[in-house]
């Protein structure tokens, strides 16, 4: 069931309206994005998703969703793709703290240099609305909690450097020329159709290895590493508010407010599924035993408030999986051995110049 979208409760909840009546999402064949462009469809607006991956068939099928395949660190694929749309909400890049370790420089070129593109292509366009998909990881290690979005920003992952890249770049394109951009900081998302592979959020993690009758392995100290679950339904409703009454160069907290320990989650996922989970801590690492949680208030100030309750949202997700669902093969990276220092020659070192690129 990988993949799949449902949505939970005995009637399909509504998501709030918007005033724009053709939008784009890049990065809409991604995990969130296939959630955001359902829900879309539901408010009958005509959609194009932007994304190098193929559109996934559940999709293609949707009234008024087209695909378009666009490179977003190529400024003129850029303004081609979101041509005529109304409304953008840019979900594109690199989501994987551990992929940014690995290899930092591409995770600079999707993440800082693709948002760069998008906002000034939506300044030359004059699009109407331009909503950013962050990430809670810019603040770094909580200084308090729960944690306002003034909030100092010392992200400590390169993925966390360029989210705030992408931000700061925006919002100085709202304060020299009026983007008018609104910035949205997920926490820690969860939902149907995670990739396994990549995913390294705990909530379908601990699910698909206790479906697994194995114990769960959690790094860190399971009573103070906490985190601010939202479901990826919520996170797509909030979204949609943020475009509708967000204000513009202002960023909102996406979460809910409420934090869980990784104790408290294994519970949970013992609750959901009826029999009790068993965790394998490894203390080793204390690198993120800290509690990651959002103050709200801004966010509920436009209206907002989360549906699906973390015990629902297990006991749906387990459903989905079945039973020995496909094992998490993700892992979380801090840091990486320092790669052996090489000379360049003077054409090699001239080539890597000339790879660079300008916004």
């Amino acid at each position: 069931m990988n993949g799949a979208i449902v949505h939970h409760g005995t009637e399909t909840p509504e998501p709030p309206e918007t005033p724009y009546e053709e939008v784009a999402v890049t990065g809409g064949a991604g995990f969130v994005g296939r959630h955001l462009v359902t829900a879309l469809a539901l408010l009958s607006r005509k959609t194009t998703v932007v994304d190098h991956a193929p559109l996934p068939a559940a999709l293609a099928a949707l009234p008024g969703v087209r695909h378009v395949h666009a490179d977003l660190r190529d400024y003129g694929e850029t303004l081609l793709a979101l041509q005529n749309a109304d409304a953008v909400f840019h979900l594109a890049g690199n989501a994987s703290g551990t992929e940014s370790v690995a290899d930092p420089r591409r995770d600079f070129q999707l993440n800082a240099l693709g948002t760069c593109n998008v906002g000034n292509a939506c300044l030359e366009l004059g699009v109407r609305r331009l909503v950013y998909l962050s990430s809670a990881i810019v603040y770094g290690t909580p200084r308090h909690s729960p944690i306002r979005e003034d909030h100092p920003t010392q992200p400590f992952l390169p993925y966390g450097a360029s989210k705030l890249s992408g931000e700061l770049t925006l919002r100085s394109l709202y304060a020299t020329a009026g983007l008018p951009v609104v910035i949205g900081r997920s926490f820690v998302v969860y939902g149907p159709g995670e990739d396994p592979r990549r995913a390294g959020g705990e909530v379908s993690q601990f699910l698909r290895w206790h479906l697994n009758e194995q114990p769960i392995p959690v790094v860190g100290d399971i009573d103070r590493k906490r985190r601010d679950f939202i479901h990826v339904e919520d996170l797509c409703r909030a979204l949609i508010t943020l475009a509708a009454r967000g204000a513009d160069g202002e960023t909102y907290n996406l979460g809910t407010g409420t934090a869980v320990s990784m104790r408290e989650l294994a519970d949970a996922v013992g609750a959901a599924t009826g029999r009790p989970a068993l965790l394998s801590a490894d203390t080793s690492s204390l690198a993120d035993s800290f509690t990651l949680l959002a103050d709200v208030g801004r966010l509920q100030g436009l209206g907002f408030a989360p549906r699906v309750t973390l015990a629902d949202g297990l006991t749906g997700l387990a459903g989905l999986l079945g039973p020995f669902p496909e094992v998490p093969s993700a892992r979380a990276v801090f840091r990486r051995e320092a790669p052996p220092r090489r000379r360049l020659t003077p054409a090699a070192a001239g080539g890597t110049r000339e790879e660079a690129r300008t916004c």
